[in-house]
This record gives structure tokens, C-alpha cells and sequence, in this order.
């Protein structure tokens, strides 16, 4: 089937999500990428319907936020950026559900799914993680958080740990915790 969706996973919206004033965003032109349109279908929605994303529901990088983001993730060049030179506009879990009342095509409903899906795990880890600072060392509860931190890091990363190659790193980077995971086979 050449028009078959193929589901978007928890740990690639993850991989997106980037942290800006407080909060986890993800770029239009990812959200071009999960929703199978250009970028400029995302900005043109997001003209056309200005009641829709009042103020905190959508960001437009100012010019440090930019040069930031260009060095620290992204590089400028002409295959990442594909030569545009307009800042990206940074939609925050509130913009992303209106922008969903907006796109109405199959792959844009999956992309929704995957997105809150996504919000939603990063916010429970965020909570879990939250309440193990604040929990005594070795107790009943500090090991049901720690499972339930395994629990969520085993959905957003799937059966991706692979220990069949001779190097495998998968990083995840939330807002308050980084977790690393590394495998090395020596042989």
C-alpha cells in the first residue's frame, strides 16, 4: 500500500522535543515531518487562524533562542534548514492540540496520537522523578518509583536496547533528568 501510514513512535517525538522558556516544544518543521506537509502548511495554519494561538500557545524564536538552538541541536546547514532563513516557530503542547483542530488528514491524527502520547509520558517521568528526590533511600517507595521510571523509560524506548552490536547508546534528555543508556561489547 503506497499511501499506508506508518506510526509515528513515542521515542522519535521524544528525540524532537526540545526545552524553551520553561517548557517542552517541538518545531514546525518537525511537525511538518510527523504530519507529512511542508512547514510552510503548518505557519499558513497557523495565519489563518490567529484566534486559535493566543499568547504561549505558540513561540517565535527571538534571536538568541535561534542562535542557540543552531548551535546546540541543529547546524545551519542547506540539509537541515533546506536554505530557509526564517526563524522557526516553536509549538508548545497547547499549540499542538489546537493545530490538530486544524489539520485533518489520517497521518495528522497519528501524529497528534504519538505527540500527547509523548507529552504525557514526559510529564509522568517528570512527576516520578520529582517524587524520588523526595523519598528516603532504600525504602518501599523509593524502589516503586524507580520501577515505575523503568516502566515509562521501556514505552518510550521500546525494544530499541539493543546489545547485539558492539556499541549501542540511546540518550534521553527531559527537562529535569538525563538518562543514559550504553552498552559496549568487548570481544
Amino acid at each position: 500500500m503506497a499511501n499506508e501510514i506508518v506510526p509515528i513512535t513515542i521515542a522519535e517525538v521524544e528525540g524532537k522535543l526540545i526545552p524553551m522558556r520553561g517548557q517542552m516544544v517541538l518545531l514546525d518543521k518537525d511537525l511538518a515531518e510527523f504530519y507529512g506537509v511542508e512547514t510552510r502548511e503548518i505557519n499558513q495554519a497557523v495565519k489563518n487562524n490567529p484566534d486559535k494561538f493566543p499568547e504561549g500557545y505558540i513561540y517565535n524564536l527571538n534571536n538568541q533562542e535561534y542562535a542557540n538552538l543552531k548551535s546546540k541541536i541543529l547546524t545551519s546547514s542547506e540539509a537541515t534548514w533546506g536554505g530557509s532563513r526564517k526563524k522557526p516557530t516553536a509549538f508548545t503542547e497547547k499549540g499542538l492540540y489546537m493545530l490538530a483542530t486544524i489539520l485533518k488528514s489520517p497521518r495528522a491524527t497519528q501524529a497528534t496520537l504519538s505527540i500527547i502520547e509523548t507529552y504525557a509520558q514526559v510529564k509522568e517521568m517528570a512527576r516520578t522523578m520529582e517524587a524520588l528526590q523526595n523519598v528516603a533511600d532504600g525504602g518501599e517507595q523509593q524502589q516503586t518509583l524507580l520501577q515505575k521510571v523503568g516502566n515509562i523509560l521501556a514505552e518510550v524506548v521500546g525494544n530499541n536496547l539493543s546489545t547485539e552490536t558492539t556499541e549501542t547508546e540511546i540518550e534521553l534528555n527531559f527537562a529535569v533528568v538525563k538518562i543514559k543508556h550504553k552498552v559496549i561489547r568487548r570481544g
